[in-house]
């Protein structure tokens, strides 16, 4: 924590001068994946070499100069990198480090990683035979559900991401009802229709009746990770022509080659107009001189790593209390879970689990 707050620190002095600093940075350490899921388009490409662990905290390094204070890994499968607990070892030393995964291997891994993750975020998109049919795997529900009890064992802050398709409209609460059973938040995005994948992006009433149900179960208390100016800010947005401010600059995002991806990952579809990795770039410069004021009324995804941040603001008290103040209640537990690591766990036959 404390070098993410002492930057945290400079990083406010630095936009206070109106300067713009990204906050969030995401990195796709590899395209491969073990899952063919059809919203997706990036286990199609192939990889070019990896970068090695000192091509990683190169990246690191320039990020946390340019003031960025949360990284994030995802891919393809980060699981499969046989060195990703060096790799978020060292994420852990400079940032808040999350990770999101398939979870078919965390089960078998989560003892080499636990150590270095602020965040665990967990792939969910069904319950069942549906989330397996949208992953093209079957068995990827009970491995991803085994990994979630696992990562809990291991006292880690864990989270369902769940994407919202055409086909599973009709599971959002039992969704929220298998995070309360399991013991975890859940977080939701609408899917995109991204140029080389299914198109699944859900459109039209049954979405705005989900987003809808959804902002009124995260009123009631349901364990949503999403804000609920995220789930008002989408609906005003898609159904009543009221755009909320994107600000892209917030979230820089790093190829699997190391490259930046400008303006951001949904637009250029994670391609990379720089010949140059990151660390041979001046990111404050960069950050100052491009211009995204054309960016600010883009509505066209509602993806939570660019939303979210976009929408924060000091003065709303129930952004606050989700991403400031619940963050630090669950760091501060986990510390007890450490010492006492003894805890319950879910029965896996109350889980919502049909086909």
């Amino acid at each position: 924590m404390k070098p993410v707050i002492l930057r945290g620190i400079k990083r406010a002095l630095k936009t206070r001068n109106g300067k713009k600093v990204p906050l969030l940075a995401g990195h796709k350490l590899l395209y491969k994946c073990n899952l063919t899921c059809d919203m997706c388009p990036f286990w199609k490409r192939p990889d070019e070499k990896l970068l090695s662990i000192e091509e990683e905290v190169k990246i690191m390094d320039s990020l946390a100069n340019a003031g960025v204070l949360f990284y994030g890994f995802e891919g393809g499968e980060p699981l499969l990198r046989k060195d990703l607990p060096a790799i978020l070892k060292e994420s852990h030393e400079r940032f808040h480090t999350a990770l999101v995964t398939n979870g078919w291997l965390l089960k078998s891994r989560i003892g080499e990683i636990d150590n270095f993750l602020e965040s665990l975020f967990v792939s969910l998109d069904g319950i069942g035979f549906l989330h397996d049919k949208l992953r093209g795997a079957t068995g990827s529900f009970a491995h991803a559900v085994e990994g979630i009890r696992a990562a809990k064992r291991h006292g880690l802050s864990v989270a369902i991401s769940s994407t919202i398709t055409r086909e599973n409209f009709h599971e959002a609460e039992q969704m929220v009802s298998l995070a309360e059973n399991l013991g975890v938040k859940i977080n939701f995005q609408p899917a995109f229709n991204y140029s080389t994948a299914g198109a699944l992006s859900p459109y039209g009433q049954k979405l705005l009746d989900t987003l809808s149900k959804l902002l009124q179960m995260k009123k009631d208390g349901a364990p949503i990770v999403n804000s609920a100016d995220y789930f008002r800010s989408v609906i005003n947005s898609w159904y009543h022509g009221v755009p909320w401010t994107c600000k892209p600059w917030l979230t820089i995002n790093i190829n699997p080659q190391g490259r930046i991806v400008m303006p951001c990952y949904v637009l250029q579809e994670y391609g990379s107009d720089f010949s140059k990795p990151v660390w041979e770039l001046n990111i404050t410069e960069l950050w100052n001189t491009y211009d995204w004021q054309e960016y600010e009324s883009c509505n066209k995804c509602a993806l939570s790593c660019y939303a979210e941040p976009s929408l924060f603001s000091w003065t709303k008290r129930d952004t606050v209390k989700d991403f400031i103040f619940e963050p630090a209640i669950s760091y501060a537990r986990r510390g007890l879970h450490q010492r006492h690591p003894k805890e319950s766990e879910p029965n896996i036959a109350s889980l919502p689990i049909v086909n």
